[in-house]
């Protein structure tokens, strides 16, 4: 055993019990029992099943929708374990939620990132572990230490191990061009990046490409695909400046609204994710191809519980 099994405890809510089992099963452990139900009301009943005292506690629970409710059983967990005496809960949230409000923008706006934050840290959670973060500030929203994984070297390896030849990675924005030169790097690949704008919410429009893509097979990265329009007006974009094939990568799946028709019927060959949020067979395609992180995180929570470098797995 890598660990001592009585301090160690997974747990989760109803958010991604998938991805939390796979944790589990990675690690080489059960997860712990709990149950996470409803009051008549709607209320959020929780009760942890088994003995936590002086445990080192991780729950796995993304924020995504509805958002509300993964939230509310998130912090509610916590609260349970803490009270229970575990010796420290950490708080495993894959995709973190309300964070697209991260800084005001216009007057009488909310900074809900910064508000989920303070929640989390009010619940008394020890540690934050989460994915690729919609803005990399928002780790200095917490007043407790965050580690920050990203699913770029995993999407990369998909790609690589593809084999595509003269590609060229391209941001949809140019706040993600980072994250878009990081894969390059990785894949040896050249950089572009769309410039659009947002004439009101949920809407984009591509301005220009900036870079070259003529006769390259261009790959979108993006942290999310939410509505899926900024990333299949983006793929048309590039196919009109020339782009041989379009493929689009995101480590997290939100896919509301009409997003999985927009992927569907749009110029993209591929679209390559992770799951950091559940994907049921209704919200399934023929180009969607899932990607797990579950040993990302597994190998993450092992070398938080014994007290080793977390930034080693990208060394």
């Amino acid at each position: 055993m890598r660990f001592a099994e009585s301090t160690l405890k997974l747990f989760t809510g109803n958010a991604n019990p998938q991805l939390a089992a796979e944790i589990a099963a990675y690690i080489g452990t059960e997860l712990g029992a709990i149950e996470v139900g409803r009051f008549n009301n709607g209320e959020i009943q929780v009760i942890i099943q088994e003995s936590v005292r002086g445990a080192d506690a991780f729950v796995i629970q993304p924020t995504g929708a509805p958002a509300n409710d993964t939230l509310m059983e998130l912090l509610i967990i916590i609260d349970a374990l803490r009270r229970a005496s575990a010796r420290r809960v950490t708080a495993v949230i894959p995709y973190y939620g309300y964070a697209r409000q991260d800084r005001k923008t216009r007057g009488r706006e909310p900074i809900t990132a910064k508000l989920v934050a303070n929640l989390i840290v009010t619940a008394r959670a020890g540690r934050v572990l989460t994915m690729d973060l919609h803005a990399g500030q928002i780790q200095g929203f917490f007043d407790i230490p965050v580690d920050h994984l990203s699913a770029i070297p995993l999407l990369a390896d998909h790609f690589r191990e593809r084999g595509l030849g003269d590609v060229v990675v391209v941001s949809p924005d140019v706040g993600g061009v980072p994250r878009a030169r990081e894969m390059a790097r990785r894949l040896g690949a050249g950089l572009a990046f769309l410039d659009k704008r947002h004439p009101r919410p949920g809407v984009s429009e591509i301005i220009h490409v900036v870079g070259d893509v003529q006769g390259k097979r261009a790959i979108l990265v993006d942290d999310m695909i939410d509505t899926a329009g900024s990333i299949t007006n983006g793929a048309q974009a590039l196919i009109d400046k020339g782009a041989a094939e379009v493929y689009a990568c995101c480590t997290h799946p939100v896919f509301s609204g009409s997003a999985l028709h927009r992927l569907e019927a749009s110029q993209l060959r591929e679209v390559v994710v992770t799951n950091t949020l559940p994907l049921d067979a209704v919200r399934q395609l023929p180009k969607l191809r899932v990607l797990s992180v579950a040993p990302l995180l597994a190998e993450a929570i092992l070398r938080i519980h014994e007290d080793r470098s977390v930034s080693e797995l990208f060394s």
